[in-house]
């Protein structure tokens, strides 16, 4: 199958491997050239200077870049992804963006014969690399059909959520669950070092029980131990609270945890935490305790 990859940045870069090294031809782009010619070094594949000529012969078109501009870019710009497709194409996007710009591409595509999901995924750089993510995908059941060869090179699940926009409107679902785990992860965890439970045996137990989850698993240790470069950076953590708290005010719910933690991720932020793991956030409850003490 004829595969085209445009954005080839910490998520992108490694997915685009795994469609190439099993065995499909892959075109890919990304803003800088220098990232694109590196992957061609690395696998099998060719680059294209443009999103345009990237997606040209493309069955399937890729995309995985930062937010809503980006993408309005790389698909409706003057040398996007739609301007020289062809009629028939399936584009699916991973970016974590909005409910409503996937709306938009979507409607677009259809006006110019092509076919789009919206597809963001969940795993991290960690999923990526080893083509283990979650992909929840906003779309036609005929258009999964089709693209789950390709997806599967690196997912492990993936799960159609119902019309376009759906995916990403369960990938805030997503975000907001990790931003209330972390939060009580925080708490709980300083709270069993101020007792002086040993977190190793602490996480290996409560792993099994009703308090287990992914955080505590992956990130509980290396929490108690102050580290954090690594993983998901907060400053993209913001920019996906931001959708969801968008999204949550134009249907007029009120999400108090989560603009709690994104503030908290907006003062560590200014701190310097802005390239550190979602799980810095409990350097914040540290600032906190500092302060109710005072």
């Amino acid at each position: 199958m004829k595969v085209s990859f445009i954005g080839l940045g910490t998520m992108g870069y490694p997915m685009a491997g795994h469609v190439s090294k099993a065995g499909h031809s892959v075109v890919v782009y990304n803003r800088s050239a220098e990232k694109a010619q590196n992957w061609c070094k690395e696998y099998a594949g060719s680059s294209a200077p443009t999103p345009a000529l990237a997606a040209k012969d493309g069955d399937i078109v890729l995309t995985c870049v930062g937010n809503d501009d980006d993408l309005r870019a790389v698909y409706l710009g003057e040398e996007g992804a739609f301007q020289q497709a062809k009629a028939g194409t399936l584009f699916i996007d991973h970016t974590t963006a909005s409910a409503e710009v996937a709306k938009e591409l979507h409607q677009v595509a259809q006006e110019r014969g092509f076919l789009f999901m919206d597809a963001p995924v969940s795993g991290g750089q960690a999923g990526a690399v080893n083509g283990v993510l979650t992909v929840m995908i906003g779309g036609e059941q005929s258009d999964l059909d089709k693209a789950k060869p390709i997806l599967d090179c690196y997912a492990q699940a993936t799960r159609l959520m119902g019309p376009v926009g759906n995916g990403q409107l369960t990938k805030m679902v997503n975000q907001i669950l990790i931003g209330g785990v972390l939060s009580g992860l925080s708490e709980g965890i300083r709270f069993a070092q101020t007792a002086g439970l040993d977190i190793a045996k602490l996480v290996d137990t409560l792993k099994y029980g009703a308090a287990g989850s992914w955080q505590l698993e992956n990130r509980g240790e290396t929490m108690a131990k102050d580290e954090f470069d690594f993983g998901f950076a907060i400053e993209w953590m913001h920019k996906d609270l931001g959708i969801c708290l968008a999204q949550a005010k134009e249907m007029g719910l009120a999400l108090p945890l989560t603009q709690s933690v994104d503030q908290s991720y907006q003062d560590l932020m200014a701190e310097g935490h802005g390239r550190q793991d979602t799980s810095v956030l409990i350097k914040a409850f540290d600032k906190k305790d500092v302060d109710q003490t005072a």
